[in-house]
């Protein structure tokens, strides 16, 4: 199974690893028991070379798994060398880096990849509390985050975030939708991209559940977490969405321009005058 973002639905996905390198994320199920490697050179290649015959009215190409950006400088060197050499019309070449990889590169190399036609780096923040970071696995602080986030933007890539409603419980969200605030706006992505936590059976978060440990917000409590992250919210001219098929109200708007329409449209869904998806349409 390939794990993409939304927005790349028309790209050409091109698989050049297997996996998530971190893989230890409490609410994630989607590489549970995927051994991570790097894919084999001439199978990729291969697969630029159908993509260079068969899909000649695609001009994105989205680099996969779950951390491209974790491939040696060299090898993505190479890669983006070839892409652009045999698939001359992609004028965007995006991929998944989580903070640990962003970190492991220099600003240089950043720019380097840049130049060769990069274009968009998906960052899962899920959360900017410290506390819910490390209860979540995620394996690095807000601090560090904010540090990659920083990087991706100085090398002049295009920054897209995600966050996760509910990560935090009900135990925590208050700590959460501020502390996420705090820490995307620091972060001042290009995007910010919500979804709403749906616990899958195969992760550690689920039984977590199970057992009564982790107590996952309901409807009423996620909309009042989202209207919390929105007044924490400072950025100038960030794509703010929360439009992914898992949230209850859809909102794509530029925050800096629309947040009073924003909080006027949940506080109605607070009240119950406006519809919202119902469970059963909800999805990952």
């Amino acid at each position: 199974m390939i794990i993409r973002p939304p927005s790349e639905a028309d790209s050409i996905i091109l698989q050049v690893t297997v996996g998530c390198s971190h893989n230890k994320c409490t609410f994630c199920g989607a590489y549970k028991g995927v051994r991570f490697r790097f894919k084999e050179t001439e199978v990729v290649d291969r697969d630029i070379d159908f993509a260079a015959t068969y899909c000649r009215r695609q001009q994105r190409v989205f680099l996969a798994d779950g951390d491209a950006l974790i491939l040696p400088q060299r090898r993505l060197v190479e890669l983006l060398t070839r892409i652009r050499q045999q698939i001359p019309w992609v004028n965007r070449i995006n991929l998944y880096g989580n903070a640990k990889s962003v970190l492991a590169k220099s600003v240089t190399e950043l720019k380097e990849l840049k130049e060769l036609g990069l274009d968009r780096v998906y960052m899962g923040l899920e959360s900017g509390s410290d506390r819910i970071l490390q209860q979540i696995r995620k394996g690095v602080d807000a601090a560090r985050m904010i540090r990659a986030g920083h990087m991706v933007k100085e090398a002049g890539l295009f920054l897209s975030l995600t966050v996760l409603l509910g990560i935090g419980g009900t135990l925590h969200s208050r700590e959460h939708a501020e502390e996420t605030g705090r820490v995307v706006s620091a972060m001042a992505a290009n995007q910010i991209a919500v979804l709403t936590l749906m616990l899958l059976a195969n992760t550690d978060l689920y039984h977590l559940e199970k057992t009564n440990r982790f107590t996952l917000p309901n409807q009423q409590e996620m909309l009042w977490e989202l209207r919390l992250m929105v007044e924490n919210i400072s950025v100038s001219r960030s794509q703010f969405q929360a439009n992914h098929a898992s949230n209850y109200l859809p909102i794509n708007c530029r925050l800096n321009r629309d947040r009073a329409m924003v909080l006027a449209a949940i506080d109605q869904a607070l009240a119950g005058a406006k519809n919202l998806r119902p469970e059963h349409l909800r999805t990952l």
